[in-house]
């Protein structure tokens, strides 16, 4: 695929004028919230950015601030809100006119001149920042010898060239010791996933603990004042909700080529991604011996902005790659490089075997106050056997529906979320490991996989700017495999063509049911109390509880930890399965 990319990247830079364009702001649920709140506060959704399609630019996050700033009533500004609101800024600052981003004591008269950046050099022909990333985590685990903690130092460089073209690059090391529950997960023997969340490779640190490098890249240049092309090595992410259930940043970074289009009312993603279908790791660690088996991604989202409130999107997606499972690296079909036409199209025409999905996503915000939003995935279906009821095991979709309450019962900064998600038995699944929707042994949507239904509440609160109130509580119902054997429909790296019981015996193609085999019960709940000393640099206090019922007693699992945490330019880890 690389090869392909290249090409088209070098001809459309060779050929076009180039615009001011600008790096993302990494992923982070607490950072993307702020954006959503004050999209819902202002009554119209942004020009600038659709949040169904993440990251966003940070020019278009200072553009979005820069506007709600430039509002001389404010009407809807409470104190924190305002600071808020000067904190996105300055930390986009070199994009703002509104940022208050100068330091009074720069260190040593050359590091952190603003206090967002360690150091920075800003010219008319080159732009750049460079930040240090320490994450330092340690605490306790109920019943456990072994003690958490996280040791991650790296740093982090964005920049521009020429205004035209941008790059961003991040590098970790890191050493962890999960809570019990977490290992327990990375290392089940039923579903040998084998994968850290959000990781790829990795090694044994000590006993119990995890060695692995993260390390996230990327180019990006406008094509015209309406088109970005993107070359990198990253996640992405789509939706409006706590979940995706379509494609989020649970699993490692991929080799992509994304392409979006921002004319009118209209956002249009087009992505392309390499994959691995098996990472080849046990529970002593990953291998690499010889190249991770190879696979890809094409993933089409349009998205229109229908009046001030209103969005709306549709979205397709297709894996594929070879059909010989003994085949390691496979040729990249170069048909899925076409940004504008219907993946069903190119299958038909080549006879593809290939896993195409369907779905539609909604946002809708009213009242100064409320959003609601949701998704749709539709992999495969008859609609008869959908309204006859009878369990058809192809029948295979879900869905998201949740809201969103801002400033709840008049109460300044305080924010409510309670959000649904629910997915059918073989949902992502296919015939191989090469076409299911999987990536480095873990789902590329929801983290349970599928066969399961989710109901999920977070509060946050803020008293005050610096300091932030964050609570979660999540209950998932699944249907567990009962061994490596069985497969009744959560794995979706299991090949739906095997659909079988604990002892190898084919299941019914009829009476397929939400929850079908062992039914498992998590009660997951955590509570984070985050206060920001300096720009980007917090303190956490973190707090969890998480139950799992199983029916089978031997796979009950209950866990407590607690942990204290330094974050500085990265966000935290959530382990929330």
């Amino acid at each position: 695929m690389k090869q392909y990319i290249i090409l088209i990247s070098l001809f459309i830079v060779s050929f076009t004028k180039l615009y001011g364009q600008s790096a993302n702001a990494p992923l982070n649920k607490s950072y993307y919230h702020l954006l959503d709140r004050y999209e819902i506060k202002s009554g119209k959704l942004s020009g600038d950015f659709h949040s169904s399609m993440k990251p966003y630019q940070r020019k278009s996050i200072a553009s979005f601030v820069d506007s709600l700033l430039a509002d001389e009533e404010a009407r809807y500004y409470s104190t924190t809100d305002k600071d808020n609101l000067l904190y996105l800024a300055n930390d986009n600052w070199e994009w703002s006119g509104y940022a208050q981003n100068e330091s009074k004591k720069p260190f040593l008269k050359k590091l952190y001149k603003k206090k967002s950046d360690l150091y920075h050099v800003n010219t008319e022909s080159f732009d750049l920042h460079v930040n240090p990333v320490l994450h330092l985590a340690a605490g306790f685990d109920k019943d456990e010898e072994a003690t958490p903690f996280i040791n991650t130092r790296g740093g982090e460089i964005r920049g521009m060239i020429d205004k035209k073209i941008g790059f961003y690059t991040f590098l970790g090391e890191n050493q962890a010791n999960y809570p019990q529950y977490a290992r327990a997960w990375i290392t089940d023997t039923v579903y040998q996933r084998f994968s850290i969340p959000s990781e790829g490779f990795w090694k044994r640190f000590n006993n119990d603990g995890y060695d692995f490098f993260t390390a996230r890249g990327y180019v990006s240049f406008n094509a015209t004042e309406h088109v970005n092309l993107q070359l990198g090595f990253d996640k992405n992410l789509a939706g409006n909700g706590h979940r995706s259930m379509i494609l989020s940043d649970f699993a490692n970074a991929y080799s992509y080529l994304k392409i979006q289009v921002k004319v009118w009312k209209i956002r249009y993603t087009s992505l392309t991604a390499e994959m691995k279908a098996n990472a080849r790791a046990s529970a002593a660690g990953s291998r690499s011996d010889r190249r991770y088996p190879n696979k890809f991604l094409a993933y089409h989202h349009l998205s229109i902005n229908i009046g001030d409130n209103l969005n709306l999107g549709l979205f397709e997606i297709v894996n594929f790659g070879s059909d010989d499972p003994n085949r390691v690296t496979v040729p990249f079909n170069p048909g899925y490089l076409n940004p504008i036409i219907f993946f069903r199209a190119i299958e038909q025409n080549e006879g593809s075997p290939d896993n195409a999905i369907l779905g539609a996503d909604f946002k809708w915000n009213f009242l100064n106050r409320f959003s609601v939003y949701g998704q749709i995935v539709l992999d495969e279906f008859k609609l008869d056997n959908v309204t006859a009821g009878n369990g058809w095991w192809a029948n295979k979709f879900g869905y998201q529906l949740g809201v969103k309450y801002i400033d709840a019962f008049g109460l300044p900064n305080l924010d409510l979320q309670a959000e649904t998600n629910i997915s059918r038995p073989y949902t992502y699944s296919h015939f191989t490991e090469r076409t299911n929707h999987s990536h480095y042994n873990l789902p590329l949507a929801h983290p349970y996989g599928a066969n399961f239904k989710e109901y999920i509440g977070v509060a946050r609160f803020q008293p005050f700017h610096k300091l932030s109130l964050v609570g979660k509580l999540i209950y998932t119902n699944y249907g567990a495999d009962i061994n490596t054997v069985s497969n009744f429909g959560s794995d979706v790296r299991k090949s739906s063509n095997e659909r079988l019981n604990e002892n190898g015996a084919p299941l019914d193609d009829f009476g397929n049911e939400l929850g079908q085999g062992i039914d498992t019960q998590v009660l997951y709940g955590d509570f984070t109390a985050s206060f920001q000393l300096k720009h980007n640099f917090f303190i956490d206090l973190k707090g969890i509880v998480r139950q799992l019922d199983s029916g089978l007693d031997e796979r009950d699992f209950n866990s407590v930890v607690g942990t204290v945490a330094v974050r500085w330019n990265i966000a935290p880890r959530d382990l929330e399965f």
